[in-house]
């Protein structure tokens, strides 16, 4: 029978028994603020279809050898449910020295990432790869939108480096100016032909990292509800998460705003190996 979620390298490997498993993977197929474009829900379903797609040697090493374990999807009734679930799972996982890897869904997925970060008993940062900065107090009336998730991470006190912003509403650039928040934008991104950042030195020693697919440029990933141009590029971006990996340790990723077209497999496939590239960035850098 097939199955609409199938485990993540499903052509490939067994899915490792959780315990076995050192990355976690989370699908939380949410759809409910996008403002633009739809399809997000469709997002996790088809990376982990496309994944059987991929080759288990990632051009450095076999990651999938420290085991990668699927979950079914998160429950997506309500944004206060799915939130709820989400921070339930990804605190689980952190708790037994896991990965835990969301694919959204959209931006809003995160939220419950960030309140599990919150109630961790380490301290965490946030490096934000996006086209916007999702700094908006609330945006269509509420405060759970996509537009919303890096002030609700703010709100939580969680410190954050924002890369490869170029959509910023003028609420969000005077609360980067009053907070001096961190962040390279887009433009500077492509002006200084950036491979890596920096973070500050008072960043914390443990990272999770939130991709907005929208985050690389269009030539890229066009199915997502906003693409913005003059996005990161594939190599960069992956050099990016190189760079903050090498400096801290990630302990946790999301995927975020595919919403892959119908009949259309190129962008679901580019964004299940960019999920797998991240694992073996992480794997690497134990």
């Amino acid at each position: 029978m097939f199955n609409k979620y199938p485990h993540f390298l499903s052509s490939e490997i067994k899915n490792t028994p959780a315990e076995e498993a050192l990355f976690h993977v989370i699908p939380v197929p949410f759809e409910k603020s996008v403002s633009y474009g739809g399809g997000t829900k469709r997002g996790p379903s088809e990376i982990l279809k496309a994944s059987s797609q991929l080759e288990v040697w990632d051009g450095q090493s076999q990651p999938c050898e420290k085991g990668i374990h699927t979950y079914s999807p998160v429950n997506v009734k309500t944004p206060e449910s799915m939130i709820e679930e989400t921070k339930e799972h990804v605190l689980a996982v952190l708790n037994q020295k896991h990965i835990p890897v969301l694919l959204g869904g959209e931006h809003t997925v995160s939220v419950g990432a960030f309140e599990a970060l919150s109630q961790w008993d380490e301290p965490v940062g946030i490096v934000q790869i996006d086209a916007h900065a999702d700094l908006r107090d609330q945006y269509e009336g509420s405060p759970l939108s996509h537009a919303c998730v890096m002030k609700r991470a703010y709100d939580l006190k969680l410190p954050f480096y924002q890369v490869g912003v170029r959509a910023l509403s003028p609420e969000e650039v005077t609360l980067r100016q009053e907070a001096k928040l961190s962040f390279i934008d887009g433009r500077e991104c492509w002006e200084q032909s950036i491979t890596k950042i920096i973070l500050p030195s008072e960043f914390p020693k443990k990272v999770y990292l939130t991709l907005d697919i929208d985050g690389l440029d269009p030539s890229l990933f066009s199915e997502t509800g906003t693409p913005v141009p003059g996005g990161l590029g594939w190599y960069q971006t992956l050099s990016i998460i190189e760079s903050v990996a090498s400096q801290r340790k990630l302990i946790g990723f999301d995927l975020v705003e595919l919403a892959p077209a119908k009949g259309q497999y190129a962008q679901s496939y580019a964004a299940s190996e960019l999920v797998y590239k991240i694992m073996g960035i992480i794997e690497r850098h134990i």
